[in-house]
């Protein structure tokens, strides 16, 4: 009776390499780019997770890092492919994260009626911030022609003093001289406005 063949000789055909995978995803074997998919997926969905934090997010990094992989600059000569997918979902997840911070604060600078830098205040907070503004531009008032010109660029206007003294046409140490004279002098101004 002749021996049956074991099954090891009969599944002998080793499994294709990531590589070999790579290049033929890249020739447009999709089959390819699936056993990568299998293998990789669960590396690529974790590091997307544990960076963006939500499930729909690393789901859509993960299925956008296996689209693009074979429009992708990896070359499998010069290194590994698990490597490269882990650093490059890492990268991608952290600009992804940058966007949203980005995009939230965008929308909290367009939305009408809200300050980004400043809660909403009450009517008293108001009343107060117009009688300091009202204070400090009456003690403006009781300095130098200079010094007056120069705090208003810089603190109404806001330009730096480089760039008042340029608009100016005046040496830097002049303007440097002549705005910290102005803040002592208005200081004094109000300290003395408020005893």
């Amino acid at each position: 009776m002749p021996s049956e063949p074991t099954r090891a000789a009969t599944n002998s055909s080793p499994e294709p390499t990531d590589a070999e995978l790579f290049w033929a995803s890249k020739a447009g074997q999709t089959h390819a780019l699936g056993l990568l998919y299998d293998r990789h997926a669960g590396l690529v969905y974790g590091i997307a997770f544990r960076v963006l934090g939500t499930t729909p997010e690393a789901e859509d990094l993960t299925q956008d890092i296996f689209i693009n992989l074979t429009r992708s600059s990896f070359d499998p000569r010069r290194g590994a492919l698990r490597t490269y997918l882990a650093t490059l979902t890492r990268s991608r997840a952290i600009d992804r994260v940058r966007s949203r911070t980005t995009a939230a604060k965008n929308l909290k600078r367009w939305q009408p009626g809200i300050s980004p830098t400043e809660p909403s205040r009450s009517p008293l907070d108001h009343a107060v911030q117009a009688e300091q503004s009202h204070q400090v531009k009456t003690a403006l008032a009781q300095l130098s022609q200079e010094q007056q010109q120069i705090l208003t660029l810089a603190y109404y206007d806001g330009l730096s003093q480089s760039e008042i003294s340029g608009q100016l046409n005046l040496p830097l140490g002049t303007v440097k001289a002549r705005a910290r004279r102005g803040l002592l002098k208005l200081r004094q101004i109000l300290t003395d406005s408020t005893h």
